[in-house]
């Protein structure tokens, strides 16, 4: 289970994959226990150390692992290509106010025509859903021609649990890795969303993930080396979801429809939050807030290494995609977000804290566990008590 974009790490060599989320668990554990013994306060609670809380840091380390060997970082000496597009884009948003006005960013789409087909599986009906994106990079766009030739970006594929009566609609939308029916569908609780509250559910899925991630180069995955292919995901992910609420109001225009983000769908979520107004609630889960510095923090790039330059040039770029930039929309008794306190991919403190306090600090749960752990029982429970709370089921 999402800028100097940057990969999420260095390659070496593969026992150094292979020992080193154990070593970081130790340095995490150790850690632990002197914030715990020190006693200093913070929003973010401080967990008794546990061998418990440890597997959990420990089975992130090991999908960090995972994906740094998925995606290895380009060399230092190839390094300078992204830099001189950093630098370009710098340069051709700055000229737009974009970097001072990041909602100027975010231009608001037109609806999309869907079109919808029926599924049966394991004696469970639902639909499919496709329609074109429409996202086009600006003409002269640093990044933009590379970006429309990752041609499976053009379509936009979703699931559908829809009631044949008007209901109130949540919008999942998903994290890293996910963007396939069985994972969405199970890790969402679609099915008891819909059946025991009685919501419509669409789960769309994001640029360079399940179907359209179909026909890219080898090696390319989400997030990347090239800064900018982070930033027109952004800039794609947050216009199709925000395409799919204008399909969504124009079908059943008194409908309420709220958002449940997931990681990577968090940080979506929480800029298309705001950016759209009429919005019931917005469900952030264990969701980035910046891009660059989640990146940067798991790049290991040190201080004396070129490519460092670069994410620092990008931070700008960062915080033009960033919500921390935006002001939310969702009333504030709208407003949820859960963290978990031994998260190693999406930091507690500099990630899900920094949004928790942009956004008002709203009503928040901190789980016992990491990144990977936010289907347990106190996150559903929570989940289901913000549906409840923020007024969806009753418009």
């Amino acid at each position: 289970m999402q800028p100097a974009a940057v990969s999420i790490g260095i390659v070496t060599d593969p026992l150094s994959n292979i020992f080193r989320p154990f070593a970081k668990t130790g340095r995490y554990y150790a850690g632990a226990w002197r914030q715990y013994r020190s006693g200093q306060e913070s929003a973010l609670p401080v967990a008794r150390p546990t061998l418990r809380l440890a597997t959990h840091a420990l089975r992130d380390e090991i999908v960090l692992s995972g994906l740094r060997t998925q995606r290895p970082v380009t060399g230092a000496d190839a390094y300078g290509s992204i830099e001189r597009e950093v630098v370009a884009a710098l340069e051709f948003y700055g000229e737009r106010g974009y970097l001072d006005d990041p909602a100027a960013f975010f231009a608001p789409p037109p609806p999309p025509e869907l079109t919808v087909l029926p599924v049966t599986h394991r004696r469970r009906s639902y639909q499919r859903f496709i329609f074109d994106s429409g996202y086009t990079p600006a003409e002269g766009e640093p990044g933009g021609q590379r970006w429309t030739g990752y041609t499976g970006n053009a379509t936009v594929y979703g699931l559908m649990l829809r009631h044949p009566e008007p209901r109130p609609w949540l919008v999942c939308v998903h994290g890293l890795e996910m963007g396939r029916a069985g994972v969405d569908l199970t890790l969402f609780r679609a099915w008891h969303l819909h059946r025991d509250f009685g919501l419509n559910v669409v789960v769309p899925v994001h640029p360079m993930h399940g179907p359209r991630a179909r026909g890219l180069p080898k090696g390319k995955a989400f997030p990347g080396d090239d800064v900018m292919d982070d930033v027109h995901f952004a800039a794609q992910a947050v216009w199709d979801v925000r395409r799919l609420l204008r399909w969504i109001r124009a079908t059943e225009p008194a409908s309420a429809i709220g958002l449940n983000g997931l990681s990577m769908g968090g940080y979506v979520s929480a800029l298309v939050a705001s950016l759209e107004d009429g919005l019931t609630c917005a469900i952030l889960g264990v969701p980035v807030a910046d891009l660059v510095s989640l990146l940067g923090h798991h790049s290991g790039f040190g201080p004396n290494d070129p490519r460092r330059r670069t994410m620092e040039l990008a931070e700008p770029l960062g915080r033009m995609t960033s919500p921390l930039s935006l002001q939310p929309r969702v009333p504030p008794q709208g407003r949820f977000i859960y963290g978990g306190v031994a998260d190693r991919l999406v930091h507690p403190r500099e990630q899900v804290e920094r949004l928790w306090e942009h956004w008002g600090r709203p009503e928040i749960i901190w789980y016992p566990g990491g990144h990977t752990g936010f289907f347990g029982k106190p996150v559903q429970q929570f989940i289901d008590a913000a549906i409840v709370q923020s007024g969806l089921l009753q418009k």
